[in-house]
């Protein structure tokens, strides 16, 4: 284990739990759908006012977001030819085991926070109350691609090709968690909140998949080899 990055990974997620309570707490007042409350209501709503609602944005968002299942479903599929070919789940790689649990961990949250409601999207969808805190789409994109570009620089040589693909990694990312927030089907601590979440998964990621380094090793050029 990489004890810095783990430690990273633990100081985020305390941050995350101290910036959920003041969400709950901090400036609470009822300017969601149907008068539901909302932390930081003043912040909140002057960023939601200031963006408005952009439904073509949104669902750019929303059929981006879909990529997080293709990611998913690529290196998940990497892990099972791995245990058909070796016959052990002890021999399969340590950072795609870790990532499995990542991956879990990822969509426990996602559950948890669907169920342990904190608050409300600016707007209905099909004119029902949907969870808001913390924005999904964030959670599951930024940690997808943060840990995608990690097997990237561990598992690719240097190449345009590698290169190309972290770009999309976070132009993918930055456009869906943009795109959240200027769609108007979130509140800024929604996003604030996802990217903690994320990011400190992230870490505790690298923290037990490359054990060497807080980052993976880089693999090597063909002039290096």
């Amino acid at each position: 284990m990489n004890k810095r990055s783990i430690s990273t990974g633990v100081i985020l997620l305390l941050l995350f739990a101290v910036f959920t309570f003041s969400v709950v707490n901090v400036d609470v007042k009822p300017i969601g759908c149907d008068g539901t409350d909302v932390g930081f209501a003043t912040v909140n709503e002057a960023v939601n006012k200031a963006f408005g609602a952009h439904e073509t944005v949104y669902k750019l968002s929303k059929y981006l977001g879909l990529m997080t299942w293709g990611v998913v479903a690529f290196f998940g599929l990497l892990g099972l030819s791995q245990l058909v070919k070796r016959k052990s789940l002890l021999k399969v790689d340590r950072d795609i085991i870790a990532l499995g649990c990542g991956y879990a961990a990822m969509l426990a949250c996602y559950v948890l926070f669907e169920k342990l409601i904190i608050n409300y999207r600016p707007a209905t969808a099909g004119g029902e109350l949907e969870a808001s805190y913390p924005s999904s789409h964030t959670l599951m994109l930024v940690f997808v691609m943060a840990t995608a570009i990690m097997q990237l620089l561990h598992r690719m040589k240097r190449s345009t090709l590698r290169t190309a693909l972290i770009a999309a990694c976070i132009a993918v990312a930055t456009v869906v968690t943009l795109g959240r927030l200027i769609g108007g089907v979130h509140w800024l601590t929604d996003i604030v909140g996802g990217l903690l979440l994320a990011t400190a998964l992230a870490a505790l990621y690298a923290g037990f998949a490359f054990p060497a380094a807080a980052t993976p090793q880089e693999a090597p050029t063909e002039d290096d080899a």
